[in-house]
Formats: C-alpha cells, structure tokens, sequence
C-alpha cells in the first residue's frame, strides 16, 4: 500500500523563512538566533520577533552537526564555595540563550592535577569552549595542556597576555566606593579589609586612597589586613573605633568581613549609618540581604562576566577571537547602611 503525505500537515517553518521574512541572509539569521556576535542589536531584535511570530524551533543537533560543534561548553572552576563561579555560571547559561547550549561545571578545588583531569574530561566530551574562573583575582598559569578549543580566564586574568581574559575592575570598585561615601557627607573614612595575599585587597585599596587623595584626605589609619571572615570584621572594628573615636564610616574589603564589622559596632551601641555607615564590596546575597540594615555593596558583575565570557567564546568559534584582558565595570548597589 502507497501512502501519500498528508496535504493537511502544515510545512515546518525553516531558519530560510524566519532570515526571508526578517529582510537577513540564513547566516545572519543563524547568528542573532544563537547569540553570535557581530550582529546589530536591532538586526537581533527583529530576527528573534519574527522566529517568536512563526514559532520558529531551531533543530539544535543538525545545526551543531552542520557547524562541526557539539553546542556545550566547559566551566573549570577553582571557587569553592561557589561564591564567583555560580553567579558567572548563570551569566554564561543567560548568553548561551535558553535551549542553545548546555555549560558543564567542574570543580578543580584549587588542584593542578584535578584541573587536568577534569580538563581531559571536558574536552573529551568535545566541549565548543571553556570558561576557566580562577579564586583569586591574581594571574594565573594559562593551562596545562594544549588545547584546540577557544578558552576565556574569568576573575582571575591568564598570565599570558594573548590569552581571552574578563576581570573585575577592583581599582574602579575602591573608588566607586569611597565617591559613595564622600557623597553621603562621610570623611572619616577607615578600611578593613581581607587576606593580604589577595591582589584584590590591594587593588580596592589602591582605587579608594586614590579617590581620597582626590578629595583632600586620606584614610583614617592604615588599611587593616586580615581574614575574609566576620571574626575579623568584629575585631578590626573594635581595633578601629578604641583608636580612632571620630571615624564616621568603614569601608569594608568583603561583605563577609562588613557582616562582622556591623555585629561591632551594634554591640558598641554605634548607630548605622546615623554615627558610622558601612559598606562593602561583591554585594553578595546572603550577606547584604540578611544584614542589619542592609548593606550597601559594589557589585562586581559576576554574572556580566559569565556573559562577556561566553560572548567572546562565541566570537571566537565565529573566527573573531578578541585577545586581552576585559574588566567590567562594577556597580554600587546603596542601602541602609550608608544612607538610611
């Protein structure tokens, strides 16, 4: 028995009738489909309307079959506690666009002979490219191993200057923090900050006495190094008040470390911000939301930093790899601690 196709079954719209109806070729069709780079934003918001109108579903296999890649990523990770990777684990999955791509993670835990392992896991499973977030914001050794796919160094810069790298911009970050406080009548100023090991430490310093300067002043005291704990906070805040009475702001190197230096001046009776305002810095949400008051933060942008990271993978795979350092741009997110 000869069967006929069914009049009746509408045709499946193809990428050729969403790029004809949008006025673009297939391949920039393709391209704003799946978050390449090099193409407008307008161009973008115009392919995605009419594949939204035709209900347009990219076949995901054959395009990766016809593009020679397997639409995954690899995410190699020596954050611990998660603290940076996760938020730039969901800027990535945000740029990979919904459905697109998957991002496997994998944690080195501060290991070289883990992060090679894991490494010849990710690629043996052809990953497209690899994300490589470091726990420091110190540079760190390009890889290990030789290998054939693009890779973007997230938070901690590749030593290698030819290499695709997205930092934060903690320099930027200490002077955005104390313009805040400088606009809120604050010129006292004293800082506590983390483990002097830490390249971010100093670069925040470095960013805040730089705005100082600018104004006039200087820090109250020299900045007090320490832990990234709220342990410390409490007992740098101490430290601070018995020998400076008249500060009337703590600028702070960590959310964590700001959590303990509120618990301080709390117990001390030092009113927030009416007598001190406190702030800090990464605007982490288990620290800021749960503070009392709320903490004022600079955003590093962990999850602009995923984003960007996949955005030059992309571009990348699309023969436009762009090589160098990128640091993003942070944030003061305000609170009740420095202006309430």
């Amino acid at each position: 028995m000869t069967t006929t196709p069914d009049a009746t079954r509408p045709r499946k719209v193809t990428l050729r009738d969403v790029a004809q109806l949008a006025g673009v070729s297939v391949a920039t069709a393709s391209k704003a489909l799946n978050g390449r780079s090099q193409v407008h934003p307008e161009t973008r918001r115009r392919v995605k309307e009419v594949a939204d109108r035709l209900a347009f579903t990219p076949n995901s296999l054959a395009r990766a079959i016809v593009a020679g890649q397997t639409g995954t990523l690899g995410l190699l990770t020596s954050d611990l506690e998660g603290r940076f990777s996760l938020p730039i684990l969901m800027g990535a999955e945000d740029a990979t666009g919904a459905g697109q791509m998957s991002v496997f993670l994998c944690d080195a835990r501060g290991d070289a002979i883990r992060e090679r392992y894991h490494l010849r896991a990710l690629l043996g499973r052809r990953v497209d490219g690899l994300i490589v977030v470091g726990s420091k914001t110190d540079p760190r050794p390009p890889l290990s191993e030789k290998v054939a796919v693009p890779v973007v160094y997230v938070y901690a810069p590749s030593a290698e200057p030819g290499d695709m790298s997205v930092v934060a911009d903690n320099v930027r970050a200490g002077r955005l923090a104390v313009e805040h406080l400088l606009s809120t009548g604050r010129r006292r100023i004293a800082h506590v900050t983390g483990d002097p090991t830490y390249a971010a430490a100093h670069d925040r310093v470095r960013g805040a006495t730089e705005a100082l300067a600018e104004a006039g002043l200087d820090l109250v005291g020299p900045p007090r190094f320490g832990a990234w704990t709220e342990a410390w906070g409490r007992a740098a805040a101490a430290a601070v008040l018995e020998e400076h009475a008249d500060v009337d702001a703590v600028l702070v190197g960590s959310d964590q470390v700001a959590r303990g230096v509120l618990d301080a001046l709390h117990d001390r009776g030092v009113r927030v911000p009416q007598d001190v305002a406190v702030m800090g810095f990464d605007n982490w949400s288990p620290m800021v939301e749960g503070a009392r008051p709320g903490l004022t933060s600079v955003d590093m942008r962990f999850e602009e930093m995923g984003r960007r990271a996949v955005q030059r993978l992309l571009g990348a795979l699309d023969g436009a790899a762009e090589p160098g350092v990128e640091a993003i741009e942070p944030r003061v997110v305000v609170r009740d601690s420095t202006v309430g």
